[in-house]
């Protein structure tokens, strides 16, 4: 190849290159002037230094993952992990009770963007961009013999792109499905929405509940039985507006998105008078921009009984205000089988005093051993959370 061939191969890269950078630059101070700061959500990860409440301690539970999204416990007693940018999921099991997982064994390749996994009646089913996967382990060896897809025709693209798998106490499966944008008419149903089936393998496909902008957790209350869920609110609102949510899950409720929010705020591009009416109210409302995702009631024994029942929620964190908020884990208090008022602080550390943060916490999942496992996608962590008493 000639000199002149060779510079005008490299001329024309460098200008993209200067050309993507300029545009970085220019994209980062222009949401800086217009409120919006990026700086928790942008950068890589670290381990964070965890704060909780006396008593409790923090270790690392597994390191290593590539964007680890939601937990859950199978049959053995091992925590399996959908460690999403890897495409995979991977069983974390701890032999020797150390706290901390002996090796990451990879569970089931080759997945599309998994998120979410639950075990259910002998099978696995995983969330996936289309929809759902069923895997079985037919051995008990940690690795996954056959595969199915259960659904595969979910709406795809947009703004949202996970798939939340959750159980029914009667069976029927449920997967949530966020919407394809920020505030708009959808032209699917199932867009905004929680879909149910009548069983597994999935038959009878419904939906379940409509306007949840975002309901990214699910977890059955372990008494009643009710689907509860984390919705997480529209931008560009402002700091403060709309407040995120947890929702008890009714059959044919409307949540109001997208022109009603919190059960009583009218959207300002989409609302008008009267679309509040007869919207479900939230069960608690939490500061807006905290992206409420995982939630679990504590099952465990390991906690002390003032924390027994509690619903503990996993803040993903903000990307879009002035001031970062979330990244950390908080906590719903119960007292007699009634939720409080507010949500309290539990676990935090994870968002540094400058605004940038080490990592983002995704799910809280209750181990067998009754400690609580935290989720990182940022950092790459499975956070392990136990009480001493000390």
């Amino acid at each position: 190849m000639s000199d002149r061939v060779r510079k005008g191969c490299v001329i024309p890269a460098v200008l993209i290159l200067v050309s993507l950078i300029c545009g970085s630059v220019f994209l980062y101070f222009g949401l800086r002037q217009a409120g919006i700061n990026i700086q928790g959500f942008i950068g890589s990860g670290g381990e964070a230094a965890v704060d909780v409440p006396a008593g409790f301690e923090v270790n690392i539970f597994a390191e290593g993952l590539n964007g680890p999204r939601f937990m859950a416990v199978g049959p053995d007693g091992v925590l399996y992990v959908a460690d999403r940018a890897n495409d995979r999921v991977v069983a974390l099991p701890d032999a020797d009770g150390d706290g901390v997982a002996d090796t990451i064994q990879v569970f089931a390749s080759g997945l599309d963007n998994p998120h979410s996994i639950k075990y259910h009646e002998g099978r696995w089913y995983v969330g996936v961009t289309t929809g759902v996967m069923e895997l079985v382990d037919v051995d008990g060896d940690m690795v996954s013999d056959q595969r199915n897809f259960l659904v595969e025709t979910l709406p795809v693209g947009g703004q949202h792109s996970t798939r939340t798998v959750e159980f029914l106490p009667d069976g029927r499966m449920v997967v949530s499905v966020g919407s394809s944008c920020n505030v708009c008419e959808e032209e699917d149903p199932r867009r905004a929405a929680i879909v149910i089936y009548d069983a597994a393998p999935p038959a009878g496909e419904r939906v379940l509940a409509s306007g949840l902008r975002n309901a990214v957790g699910l977890a059955i209350h372990p008494e009643t039985g009710e689907l509860w869920a984390s919705n997480n609110g529209r931008d560009l609102m402002g700091d403060d507006l709309p407040p995120e949510n947890i929702y008890i899950i009714a059959d044919g409720a409307d949540y109001g998105w997208p022109t009603c929010h919190s059960g009583d705020i009218i959207d300002p591009d989409m609302g008008q008078e009267g679309d509040c009416d007869g919207v479900a109210s939230p069960v608690v409302e939490m500061q807006a921009h905290s992206a409420p995702l995982g939630l679990t009631f504590y099952t465990g024994e390991m906690f002390p009984p003032e924390y027994r029942d509690d619903l503990f929620i996993a803040f993903h964190g903000s990307w879009n205000r002035s001031v970062p908020t979330g990244y950390k884990i908080v906590r719903l208090p119960f007292e007699n089988g009634v939720p409080g008022d507010v949500v309290v602080d539990f676990a935090s550390g994870w968002l540094q005093a400058d605004g940038s943060s080490s990592g983002r916490p995704v799910d809280v999942t209750v181990g067998s051993d009754g400690a609580l496992y935290v989720s990182d996608d940022k950092g790459g962590f499975i956070y392990r959370i136990s009480y001493t008493g000390e």
